[in-house]
């Protein structure tokens, strides 16, 4: 397989700027998703199409859907679906700026801004700013393959990929109040050297989430990155799967909807958005959209 986004498999960059975008009703027409066929696609760039979109051209994908909103035992979980998503990627803050400019300008007035999220790497490792590294357990080489795109004798099905996309706003000042056992057993990994706690409880985030515990198995590719800004700081969470099944089996056990335990990590973080997208595959440089007529 190699018609997929190349943006998706390679490591978290640098730099990143996350954008979405609503279509605006009275000057969305099928003949405007031209525009994003325009988008030369390589790794700096990852393009998702929501579900809504999807459905204002009469084009139907099975396991595409909208982001469920959930509410658990004292937390909430929100849905935030937009049209379109659009991940760049890179090194120079610039570049991506300028990029993000290009995209904006291209898509205009069919399109218009919900929301930006810019990212950044933090440490080499990839730590979230909690100081715990993110992504521990993301499957590698063609296990990554499997978990996170489609494998279909569909024109311009195969090779695509669902993304799940929600941005974490974490309260720093309260964690850090917390001594330092209690920060390792919310998360359930010591932070000094990233090992896993067997006694952590049950609410840790790791044994929350721990993939191989899921009937079936639930894992997903995660290219999460940190952002900050005159708001806060939090975690911009991106996780890759072929189906949304995985990431919804974990986010339902996170939240207590399956036993009642609720994870560790809303203790000092909580969700802001959500939003489900469909990846297309590609063709040569620019999105294969086989599959809405295009």
């Amino acid at each position: 397989m190699d018609n997929q986004q190349p943006g998706i498999l390679p490591p978290i960059p640098v730099q990143s700027r996350y954008l979405e975008f609503s279509a605006v009703p009275d000057r969305f027409t099928a003949d405007n998703l031209a525009a994003i066929q325009e988008i030369v696609i390589d790794d700096s760039v990852v393009i998702g199409i929501g579900p809504g979109l999807m459905r204002r051209i009469g084009v139907e994908i099975e396991g595409h859907r909208a982001f469920p909103a959930l509410s658990g035992p004292g937390v909430e979980i929100p849905s935030t679906q937009a049209d379109l998503w659009v991940w760049l990627r890179g090194t120079e803050r610039g570049r991506i700026l300028h990029a993000s400019q290009r995209i904006e300008a291209l898509l205009s007035p069919s399109f218009q801004r919900c929301r930006m999220v810019d990212g950044f790497r933090y440490e080499e490792v990839g730590l979230d700013l909690s100081g715990y590294e993110d992504g521990t357990e993301n499957p590698k080489g063609q296990d990554a393959i499997e978990v996170a795109f489609r494998s279909s004798q569909v024109p311009g099905l195969d090779g695509s990929s669902f993304v799940a996309v929600q941005k974490w706003q974490h309260d720093l000042r309260h964690f850090s109040t917390l001594p330092t056992m209690e920060q390792d057993y919310i998360i359930g990994r010591r932070r000094s050297d990233n090992e896993e706690l067997d006694d952590a409880p049950s609410s840790a985030h790791v044994k929350r989430t721990a993939q191989e515990s899921f009937s079936p198995e639930a894992f997903v590719l995660r290219r999460s990155m940190p952002w900050a800004d005159r708001d806060g700081e939090g975690l911009n969470f991106v996780a890759f799967g072929k189906t949304f099944e995985a990431f919804e089996a974990q986010l339902r056990r996170m939240t207590g909807l399956d036993d009642g335990v609720v994870d560790g990590l809303f203790r000092f973080s909580k969700p802001l958005t959500g939003g489900y997208y469909w990846c297309p595959p590609k063709l040569d440089s620019h999105l294969d959209l086989t599959l809405l007529g295009l």
